[in-house]
């Protein structure tokens, strides 16, 4: 009998990772975030942003201009950051704005009241209702592993819940967006979309080994590929495929923060064209001086740049009302 094997028996390997691993990670991403005094600061200042969102004015609208639709995925953690992204993007774009917000089971009726107050182009399709589509196309006798995902890693909820049942072309944001510019990019796509579209990572982040992500996509998979924006066309989603996908990535590489984004790259690889929001305006995961004084026209605020974004980038979006 191995050591490792012996360990495991034992229980080692979970003891150090409560032990050894997380209290590191955390340390880890507290010193990245500027220390627990910064991080204290920041904190505050997210706390803020919260109470700011529930005194936003509805959604700014522009008669005779045909609205675009967004589709979001948010809850209790996220609600104000949805409000937020979807001001600045009205603001900047200077276009109605519909919004289909798909409820990640945790929209009561106080954060419904603070999601509808944007104004009548904010629908949101209730955990009730996203479930009973669950239940009628995804059934978890047929799709175990789609279900058990859907059930414990939310992030794959933003690919199913607005596409699953669905038909046309959809673009997806995260939460965490705020645009300080036209998004002149995105509002074409979304006047006439006839091509998958996806933003730029800060580094690549597929989370399984592209050889395998290769094999089962059958063609290259591109790089950096980033899912804070993504369009797909609804019906061009094969379930079955993705269940089969999420199957053997889970079996051979296990599971992954990463896996909804490596699922799109591998849905993007077999496209003939992408539209690719260019790097320089769309930014992932912006730096200090960007996210002090921004000059592109979004910032997608991942993993430290979160300071920025509760420092900073909302206060900017409060100035442009």
């Amino acid at each position: 009998m191995n050591l490792q094997h012996t360990a495991q028996r034992l229980g080692l390997g979970r003891l150090a990772l409560a032990l050894w691993h997380r209290p590191l990670a955390r340390l880890r991403d507290s010193w990245r975030n500027g220390g627990p005094l910064v991080e204290r600061e920041t904190e505050r200042q997210r706390r803020e942003m919260v109470a700011a969102a529930a005194t936003l004015p509805p959604l700014p609208g522009r008669p005779g201009v045909p609205p675009v639709t967004l589709h979001l995925l948010t809850g209790r953690r996220f609600w104000y950051q949805t409000a937020f992204c979807l001001h600045s993007f009205a603001r900047q774009s200077d276009r109605g704005v519909n919004a289909e917000i798909y409820d990640d089971g945790s929209v009561d009726d106080t954060l419904r009241f603070l999601l509808q107050r944007l104004g009548p182009g904010i629908t949101i399709r209730s955990a009730a209702a996203i479930r009973e589509r669950l239940e009628a196309l995804l059934p978890e006798a047929r799709f175990p592993v789609l279900r058990e995902r859907w059930r414990n890693y939310p992030n794959l909820r933003k690919l199913i819940d607005p596409h699953l049942g669905s038909t046309g072309w959809k673009l997806v944001l995260d939460s965490d967006l705020l645009f300080f510019r036209r998004p002149d990019f995105l509002l074409a796509w979304l006047d006439a979309p006839d091509r998958p579209l996806h933003a730029v990572d800060c580094e690549e982040s597929y989370g399984y080994s592209r050889a395998l992500l290769e094999r089962l996509a059958g063609a290259p998979i591109p790089p950096l590929v980033n899912v804070g924006l993504c369009g797909l066309r609804s019906e061009a989603i094969n379930w079955e495929e993705l269940e089969a996908w999420c199957a053997e990535l889970i079996a051979r590489e296990r599971t992954s923060y990463y896996l909804e984004q490596a699922l799109v790259a591998m849905l993007v690889a077999r496209a003939q064209s992408c539209a690719v929001a260019p790097a320089a305006d769309y930014v992932t995961k912006p730096g200090r001086a960007e996210g002090v004084a921004p000059t592109a026209m979004m910032h997608h605020y991942v993993a430290e740049s979160k300071r920025w974004y509760f420092r900073h980038g909302w206060r900017r979006v409060l100035a442009m009302q």
